[in-house]
């Protein structure tokens, strides 16, 4: 079964019937011959199929063709006669800022929109947003050194959005992308969905079967009834957690919110809802929620069980998870490899908890990063395998 596309490629309307699992980039390369856009490890981690697909950075290589109809898509093809990629490209010849090649056209798209959303970057932060483009050869100074030339005298457009010729812009809260809407797991629709979102349910508690599964205990320093007080406040949670932020106040134990996930220019935002309940007698409870990256059209589905027990004079926290992750951002999950983030962003987590309720240094919501670093998770999470793999030789 096909499905119909149509999009701007480059200011030209294309328009094809393709499979449903055909991704952009095998779209763009075979069927659009647009061969500047290339392929390397084909899982939307070395960056070198990044395109513009409505303005932003994507990996064309996760992402499927049939969820870009009515975008503007815009290969390194697409900036021909671009004031400002020409600077550019002049900056990269003049800095020596490629070899062979490969990794070139991502490169110079990163660039791109680098220059164009912070103008004023430093040499640190380059580095960082380039963290999402690898490249064997250069060495990566070159690079730094051609992007921080061309911000220092930037083309006038430089600040403007890519403008459109054609075709309305793709809009993740247009009905084509549908969000998670707080329901229960049961018929019964959950109360002041948040403005916008379709309704969907929530996945019954008991479909975790077979989904991936990691069990955590983390001790923390106050006694279990102070502590109690702040796992039992959502909105306190929340602040503690990188990225997260709720649209509105939980109402019968549904929070309205959205998590935002980034790794190099590649960023996710995940709105969704959840619904908790908590046992007070057992001071234990249970967090089944859903989330949806409207842009990817990648899904998240979790459970969290969790309880308190008492630790010496402190208490200790203990957690289940189960999670399903589908769509194009799964291709980036490897069972151990994700097991390993997930470790790290509890970790990470149970810190900020530890002190808010210490008090040494109070977690507020204005101070969070406005996402979790998927690059240093991931970093930690390499360091923890090689670590165990030598444990074990």
């Amino acid at each position: 079964m096909q499905t119909n596309v149509e999009f701007l490629l480059n200011g030209k309307k294309v328009s094809a019937a393709v499979e449903p699992r055909l991704h952009l980039a095998d779209f763009i390369r075979e069927e659009a011959l647009a061969s500047g856009t290339h392929i390397g490890c084909e899982q939307g981690v070395c960056g070198a199929c990044t395109v513009f697909v409505d303005g932003r950075p994507t990996r064309s290589c996760i992402t499927l063709a049939a969820a870009c109809n009515s975008a503007d898509i815009r290969t390194v093809e697409g900036f021909d006669t671009d004031p400002l990629m020409e600077a550019i490209r002049d900056s990269f010849k003049r800095h020596h800022g490629l070899q062979c090649g490969f990794c070139t056209p991502g490169m110079l798209t990163t660039a791109y929109d680098i220059i164009r959303r912070i103008p004023n970057a430093d040499r640190q932060r380059i580095r960082k947003e380039l963290s999402g483009n690898l490249c064997r050869c250069t060495g990566y100074a070159g690079i730094v050194d051609a992007i921080e030339d061309v911000l220092k005298a930037p083309p006038a457009a430089v600040i403007q959005p890519l403008e459109r010729t054609e075709a309305p812009k793709t809009n993740p809260d247009a009905p084509g992308f549908p969000e998670p809407l707080p329901s229960d797991s049961k018929p019964d629709a959950a109360p002041d969905a948040a403005p916008g979102a379709a309704s969907v349910t929530l996945p019954d508690p008991d479909s975790f079967g077979s989904a991936a599964v990691l069990t955590k205990s983390m001790d923390l320093s106050a006694g279990i009834e102070e502590a109690w007080q702040l796992v039992s406040d959502p909105e306190a949670i929340v602040a503690c957690i990188p990225g997260a932020t709720l649209s509105g106040p939980v109402k019968d134990g549904i929070a309205n919110g959205t998590c935002s996930v980034s790794a190099g220019p590649i960023k996710a935002s995940f709105k969704g809802s959840a619904r908790i309940r908590y046992v007070p007698e057992t001071k234990s409870g249970q967090l089944v929620g859903s989330g949806r990256d409207g842009f990817s059209r990648s899904g998240l589905e979790g459970r969290m069980d969790f309880q308190l027990v008492p630790h010496g004079r402190a208490s200790r926290i203990n957690l289940e998870m189960r999670y399903r992750l589908n769509g194009p951002l799964s291709q980036f999950g490897r069972p151990a490899l994700v097991e390993e983030i997930a470790n790290g962003l509890l970790s990470d987590i149970a810190q900020r908890i530890d002190a808010r309720l210490s008090g040494s240094a109070l977690v507020k919501q204005q101070d969070q990063p406005t996402s979790i670093s998927g690059l240093r998770l991931l970093f930690n999470a390499i360091k923890g395998l090689v670590r165990r793999t030598l444990s074990t030789h």
